[in-house]
């Protein structure tokens, strides 16, 4: 699955400082720009595993369960 996301930047002293609008909750720190990315990659897609594992508990034996695709 292909999903992109905003990735806030901001420098505070010698780190930088990352977060994501869309994903509330993400964020990421490194002393570079880009360990601040990684670390909001990383962020984001324990988020949406997180979210996607409590959503599905509650899913009925018997409903349909079928995959969409966003691009």
């Amino acid at each position: 699955m292909h999903n992109e996301f905003t990735a806030v930047i901001e420098r505070d002293g010698d780190w930088y400082i990352a977060y994501c609008p869309e994903v509330p909750g993400a964020n990421g720190q490194g002393r570079t720009k880009d360990e601040a990315k990684q670390s909001l990659t990383e962020a984001i897609a324990l988020i949406l595993e997180d979210r996607r594992a409590d959503g599905l508990r509650a899913i009925p034996p018997d409903a349909l369960r079928e995959t969409v695709v966003v691009e």
